[in-house]
C-alpha cells in the first residue's frame, strides 16, 4: 500500500494533482500546503472516527473525553466490558455503541489488527465487515491511520461543499458523483482530499487543521 507518511509525500502528491487539475493549484497558492492528518494506528483511532462521525467537534470531545474516562487506552478487552447501555449513557448513540462493540470485537479475535500489513483493499474489505462501519469510516482511518495514499471518504460533506465550490458545480456532488470525480485523481486521492477540506475551511474562514 502506497503511502502518505511525510511532507515530501504529500509535495510529491500536490505537485502531481496540480499538474492533472490546476484549481488544486488555487489552493495551495491562498492556503499553503494543506497540513497532513496522523493518528495511531488501532482501536482508538477507529472508535475516535466513529464518536466523531456526524457531530459537532466540541460535542465529539466532550463524549471522547467521558469515553476516555471510563474505557482507559481503548484495549479491545476494556471497551467489551462496557455495555450498550452504558455506552449510550456516555454519549454514543445506539448505533454507535453497538458498532464500538462490534469494532471491539473484530479486534478482539483478529479479525483486523488496524494495521497496514495487509494491502489497501483488503483492509477496506474487513473493516467494511464490522457493523456500523461504512465506506466513510473505512476511508478516513485508512487516510488518517495508515496514511494510504490513494483514500477518498467521498461521502464527506466538507469534501462535497469544497468541490461544488472549487470546481463551480450547481450543486452539491453527491457520493456517487464525488466518487466518480475522484477517479481522475487515483492514485493520490488522499492528498485531493486534504487540499479539498482545506478549501473547505478556507470557505468557512475556519484556521488550518
Amino acid at each position: 500500500m502506497h503511502r502518505l507518511d511525510t511532507v515530501s509525500d504529500l509535495e510529491a502528491a500536490v505537485l502531481w494533482l496540480v499538474s492533472k487539475e490546476p484549481r488544486f493549484g488555487a489552493v495551495v497558492a491562498r492556503h499553503g500546503l494543506p497540513p497532513l492528518r496522523h493518528a495511531e494506528p488501532g482501536l482508538e483511532s477507529l472508535l475516535r472516527i466513529v464518536t466523531d462521525q456526524l457531530i459537532s467537534l466540541r460535542a465529539g470531545e466532550a463524549i471522547w473525553t467521558r469515553l476516555a474516562a471510563r474505557l482507559g487506552q481503548f484495549a479491545p478487552g476494556d471497551v467489551l466490558t462496557a455495555s450498550e447501555e452504558e455506552l449510550r449513557a456516555l454519549g454514543l448513540s445506539t448505533a454507535k455503541a453497538r458498532t464500538f462493540r462490534a469494532a471491539a470485537l473484530a479486534f478482539s479475535r483478529g479479525h483486523f489488527d488496524g494495521s497496514a500489513d495487509l494491502g489497501m483493499d483488503e483492509i477496506q474489505h474487513r473493516l467494511l465487515e464490522i457493523p456500523g462501519v461504512g465506506p466513510w469510516t473505512a476511508n478516513i482511518y485508512l487516510l488518517m491511520a495508515l496514511r494510504a495514499a490513494d483514500a477518498w471518504p467521498a461521502a464527506d460533506l466538507a469534501l462535497q461543499v469544497a468541490a461544488q465550490d472549487l470546481f463551480s458545480l450547481g450543486d452539491r456532488p453527491s457520493t456517487r458523483r464525488l466518487t466518480e470525480m475522484g477517479e481522475a485523481w487515483r492514485p493520490r486521492r488522499s492528498a485531493a482530499a486534504l487540499l479539498l477540506w482545506r478549501h473547505y475551511r478556507g470557505l468557512r474562514g475556519m484556521a488550518p487543521g
